[in-house]
């Protein structure tokens, strides 16, 4: 189905190419991207039709890129190794394949600040809402807590797997202690509820070592930036970069054409996700242990030599 779909014999000829990629939950920064990827697509004149598909993001990506439910998908760099390799949450691996490194997520840790949390083990005992089942946020969470010593002993963290408009409805509502998100910055939904509720972002630079050295040098130290949410000075946290992914049998032709739209209107593709990204080629192929797709090796010799 998925080649009946894609076929084409030229890329400046033949039928539209219709290819779904599958994004995340509303209000949050993959949703946008692939909105916004399909409006560029629309827009350029090559025969892609690119369709958005809401989902619960990195995780459920990856497998309905397995399952063949999706040609595209948008995905955090663990998840995306852990497919690969066959690691949990994954039970086998994966042929999926990346497009480019696009943007680099940063992991939020969110608290009112007039309550009395003021760092990672003062949550021992309490709710905090760790992304929604499926997603990359959840298992980068869960990664988190372990470091920290709070998922098990005497008071382990009270799990709440909650979609990131969800979380944010639980914090204002008081019905969970602490969110945790990895994504732009700004992201929407969390610009909107500092608006409403005083935050305290947590820093979390002290875990990337324990990170990195369990799971590679997938995570990085980066800077939540002052100005941000209302911040008054920089918060250090845990950065991981996404990539665009695709299933391994998806035509070189429709990648190439699709990545001319990507790096072609990468700042409008950027503008609504994270503030101040740029995408440069020797940034994009930086996909670790992830292969990059034949389709888009060949276009970055051909663009880039």
């Amino acid at each position: 189905m998925a080649a009946t779909l894609l076929s084409g014999c030229a890329e400046d000829s033949g039928p539209v190419r219709r290819l779904r990629v599958a994004t995340g939950p509303r209000g949050g920064p993959y949703n946008a991207f692939g909105r916004a990827l399909a409006g560029a697509a629309a827009a350029s004149g090559h025969r892609l039709e690119i369709v958005p598909v809401g989902t619960a993001a990195s995780v459920d990506n990856l497998r309905r890129l397995e399952d063949g439910s999706a040609e595209l998908a948008l995905a955090m760099a663990d998840a995306s190794e852990d497919a690969v390799l066959g690691r949990a949450p994954f039970s086998r691996p994966a042929g999926v394949t990346a497009l480019a490194r696009i943007y680099v997520n940063y992991t939020h840790l969110v608290v009112p600040a007039d309550g009395p949390v003021r760092s990672v083990e003062e949550l021992a005992g309490r709710r905090v809402a760790t992304g929604s089942a499926g997603s990359g946020g959840n298992v980068l969470a869960g990664r988190l807590l372990r470091a920290a010593g709070l998922t098990d002993g005497r008071s382990p963290v009270q799990e709440r797997r909650l979609g990131l408009e969800d979380s944010a409805d639980a914090l204002r509502e008081g019905r969970v202690d602490a969110l945790m998100w990895s994504g732009g910055v700004p992201t929407p939904a969390l610009s909107a509820l500092a608006r409403e509720l005083p935050l305290r972002f947590l820093p979390l630079d002290g875990f990337v070592s324990a990170l990195r050295e369990r799971y590679g040098p997938v995570y990085a130290a980066v800077t939540l930036p002052s100005g941000a949410y209302g911040l008054t000075q920089p918060v250090a946290t845990i950065g991981i970069g996404n990539y665009l992914m695709a299933r391994a049998d998806v035509p070189g032709p429709a990648v190439r054409e699709l990545l001319h739209v990507v790096f072609d209107r990468w700042q409008s593709l950027l503008r609504g996700v994270t503030a101040g990204a740029r995408l440069e080629p020797r940034f994009a192929i930086s996909t670790g242990r992830v292969p990059l797709h034949p389709g888009a090796e060949a276009y970055y010799r051909s663009v880039y030599g």
